[in-house]
Order: structure tokens, then sequence, then C-alpha cells
């Protein structure tokens, strides 16, 4: 039987996001899910090391690749429609969840459980991928402030609250030792 699952996967770089904004790049769907999987993962290692957690922080960096996948089928909503109403976001819930079962049903029988596990964090895991997510799209907003493009402004200002309002420490911790960093140059970051 042939099973098109990672045929689908490769086609994350082909959706973009933030498709209501001007932006001066676009950011196609591969390259977010790699950031928050790298971000999910600090924050997961910063968890284990500084604040006595006990996570596993490669599996949420896997399921981190895969937390946003279902736009596969859905593309990418814009954040004001897609939070617009109580009734619009759980809509949106369920299609993004059909999308999943559809994607995963695209797997080997086999292999299904191990996605389905991916999909399906614990509270825990859904917390640091919803930060890391968030981290992402500030670091986003602050690439495209560098450049000039002011139309990331009031996103930039919501986002960075939006983490603080999480009230999790490891992303905390990241945002106090790693953000700044997004604003310097490259001969900036090698000085350091």
């Amino acid at each position: 039987m042939k099973n098109h699952f990672y045929a689908m996967m490769s086609r994350m770089k082909n959706i973009y996001r933030w498709g209501l904004m001007r932006n001066t790049r676009n950011e196609n769907l591969s390259e977010h899910s790699l950031e928050v999987a790298m971000v999910a993962h600090a924050l997961a290692v910063i968890k284990n090391k500084r604040l006595n957690g006990n996570v596993d922080a490669n599996r949420i960096a896997t399921a981190a690749l895969f937390h946003d996948t279902s736009e596969i089928i859905t593309g990418d909503m814009p954040t004001p429609i897609k939070y617009y109403n109580s009734d619009i976001k759980k809509a949106y819930k369920q299609i993004e969840k059909v999308s999943e079962e559809r994607l995963i049903g695209m797997l080997p029988e086999d292999m299904r459980d191990e996605f389905y596990s991916l999909y399906n964090p614990n509270e825990e895991e859904k917390r640091i991928i919803k930060a890391a997510d968030k981290i992402s799209a500030l670091i986003k907003c602050i690439e495209e402030l560098s450049t000039g493009n002011r139309e990331f402004a009031v996103a930039e200002k919501t986002i960075r609250q939006a983490i603080t309002d999480l009230k999790l420490p490891e992303a905390d911790i990241f945002m106090e030792e790693f953000m700044e960093s997004f604003s310097l140059s490259l001969d900036e970051q090698n000085s350091l």
C-alpha cells in the first residue's frame, strides 16, 4: 500500500504564514515548525536543568515539529479570524483535529499510534509548545521590525504580552537570556 504522509509533510514549505500582513520576507510552515521545535526543546531543557522539571525534551521538540501540520490541509488561518469569537475558535479546533486525523490516516497502520501521541501531547507538553509557538511569532515580528516594517509593531507588543501572560518560568528565562540576540546583526552576534 502506498502511504502519502511524508509527501504531504513536504508540502509544509508551500504554506505561507502571516497572510494578512505585508512581509519583507515570507515565512513558510516548514521554517516556522523547525523554529518552534528548537525553541520548545530549549524550553524543555531549561525546565529540566534549572527548574527541576522532568519532561522529555526530544519528545516535545518532535511534537512541536508536527504542531501545525493540519495547516497543510486547512491553510494558515489568520489569528484575528481564528480567535474572533469562541464559536469560530471551537469550529477551527474541530477542523484542525479532523485534518490531523486525516494526516495520521496516511501512515501505515503500525506507525499511527506513535503519531497520534505526537499530535496529542499532555498538558505540560502543550504549554511548552504553545510558548515556543508564541516565541517563534515574536521572533518573526522582531525580524520584520528590524527591517523597518512597522506592520508588525502591534503584533510584537501583543505577542510579547501573551508570552508574559503564560506565566511559564522557562519561557521567561528564554526571553531574558536569548531574545535580545534576535535584534542584533550577524556581526553583533559574533562579537559577543
